[in-house]
């Protein structure tokens, strides 16, 4: 019996140690780090009541071709567009003094950092580049291989060349995903 159970708990631990997952800090915490290793910032804006946020987290950040290529690029920041977390962005300290931990779990009230960025659907990606201003925010669930694509405009600066609809539509057209879904 004990040599069964040893043996479920090997295979259980060795399934965990090729997991890969995304390194997760504050913004706080990346903006300090962007002063001594410049990267961009890949910022997760949820809410603890949001389906497709959840989705986001189970289906795409827990894909391994999205988290390496993220922690090998980005600093990847959780922000909880509704929570209570005290942010200082470009010399202005944001935080939200609706916040009622009663409703945990349920809707509460907008941080102002999220009314700042102008995020006003969940989940929302915001990206900032190495300078910590904001390049664009994505709007709702991706799947690996969407996320893919921004992940990639983005790092390379590609983004910087999108200059008309028709070219943003070709960039789009003829990217070709790499991520296993």
């Amino acid at each position: 019996m004990k040599k069964g159970l040893l043996l479920m708990v090997l295979m259980f631990s060795i399934g965990h140690v090729y997991a890969q997952e995304i390194n997760w800090v504050s913004l706080n915490e990346a903006l300090e780090l962007q002063k001594t290793t410049p990267k961009k910032i890949m910022m997760d804006a949820y809410t603890n009541w949001c389906g497709p946020c959840k989705m986001l987290d189970k289906n795409t950040f827990q894909n391994k071709d999205v988290a390496a290529y993220v922690n090998e690029n980005f600093y990847a920041v959780k922000f909880n567009a509704e929570g209570k977390e005290s942010i200082t962005y470009q010399g202005n300290t944001y935080g939200n003094s609706g916040y009622d931990p009663a409703k945990k779990n349920s809707r509460n009230s907008v941080h102002d950092f999220t009314r700042a960025l102008g995020v006003n659907a969940y989940p929302t990606i915001v990206f900032f580049d190495e300078s910590a201003q904001v390049i664009a925010p994505v709007r709702g669930y991706q799947k690996p291989q969407q996320l893919e694509v921004y992940l990639k405009l983005f790092k390379t600066d590609k983004y910087k060349e999108l200059t008309s609809q028709e070219v943003v539509d070709a960039y789009f057209a003829e990217f070709v995903p790499e991520f296993v879904e």
